[in-house]
Order: C-alpha cells, then sequence, then structure tokens
C-alpha cells in the first residue's frame, strides 16, 4: 500500500522558481527517502503508479544524461524502465515523443537483455558503448528534448499534484 507522502507548499514553490528538474526533484528526493533509496519488491508498494513513473523518470533522466542507455540498464534500472508501463505513463503525462522514444530502446533492450544487464568490469562496461549504437540516436533525440520533456512533466505534476503527494 502506497504511503501518504507529503510536500511543503513553499519548499515546491522555492523550486519551481528554480526550474523544472529542481521542482520535480521535491517529490523524487521524498520518495527515495521514503523508499530508503532501494528499489526492490518490499519497497515498490510504498508508492503510487503516479510516483513511480516520476521516480522512473529522475533515474532514466539521471542515468541517461551522464552516460547513457548502456549507463541505466548498468546500473540496475533496466527493468524498472522497460519492463514496466513507464512508456505509457509518459504518454500520459503529455510527452508522446518521448514514450514512442522509450518503446524503441525497449526494442534493443529486449533484444539484448542478457548481455546488457551481464556484470561487467570497467573495460568491458566501456567497450559496451561501440557494441550498442543502436541506442546513440534514441540518447541524442532524448538530450535535444530533455528541456522540453522535463517542463511537460513538471506541468502535468503541478496539474496533478494530489497524485504524486500531499502538499503541506
Amino acid at each position: 500500500m502506497a504511503t501518504t507522502i507529503e510536500v511543503s507548499d513553499d519548499v515546491l514553490k522555492e523550486a519551481a522558481s528554480l526550474g523544472m528538474d529542481e521542482f520535480i526533484s521535491v517529490f523524487t528526493k521524498k520518495y527515495l527517502e521514503v523508499i530508503g533509496g532501494k528499489l526492490n519488491a518490499e519497497t515498490m508498494e510504498l508508492l503510487n503508479g503516479y510516483q513511480h513513473s516520476l521516480l522512473a523518470y529522475h533515474f532514466f533522466r539521471e542515468e541517461v544524461m551522464e552516460g547513457g542507455f548502456v549507463q541505466l540498464i548498468q546500473n540496475g534500472y533496466g527493468g524498472y524502465i522497460f519492463d514496466n508501463p513507464f512508456a505509457k505513463s509518459m504518454r500520459m503525462f503529455g510527452v508522446e515523443g518521448f514514450s514512442k522514444l522509450i518503446y524503441k530502446a525497449k526494442k534493443i533492450y529486449d533484444a539484448n537483455k542478457e548481455d546488457l544487464e551481464k556484470e561487467r568490469t570497467e573495460e568491458e562496461f566501456m567497450a559496451m558503448y561501440e557494441l550498442y549504437e543502436a541506442f546513440d540516436d534514441l540518447e541524442e533525440e532524448f538530450l535535444d528534448a530533455e528541456e522540453e520533456v522535463t517542463a511537460t512533466i513538471a506541468e502535468f505534476v503541478d496539474d496533478h499534484l494530489e497524485e504524486f503527494a500531499i502538499i503541506k
């Protein structure tokens, strides 16, 4: 059962003035606090679907902007992003182009899941970027659209606050 998550209105307003990524971060920091920073069977039930979708976007954005899909998957978020209705949620959040990008990446992930998730040395990990160049265009597409995607998601959250937290 989802935990009641409370967010301060003042903190939200302050974060919104700093940017949409900061606004989203207020929620995701709370979610990470609630789940103790760990995604597993026990903690999954502590958040509702909307909260999971926002947290998944947080992980997606952070990992892909730093090291692409290979890093996202190697850091253990492949299943959370691709084996859950994340892409469908993103379409519902109003970022249809981003949703399509996730579906394209999922095809690559599904076809290569075992290899993509295999434990790697640092050297083997770096070599994965050449092996999985199929992700390159998708990463570029996301990086080009990231600000707009983040702003649209933040707008959706703002329009549906009650789904993401109780504002005090």
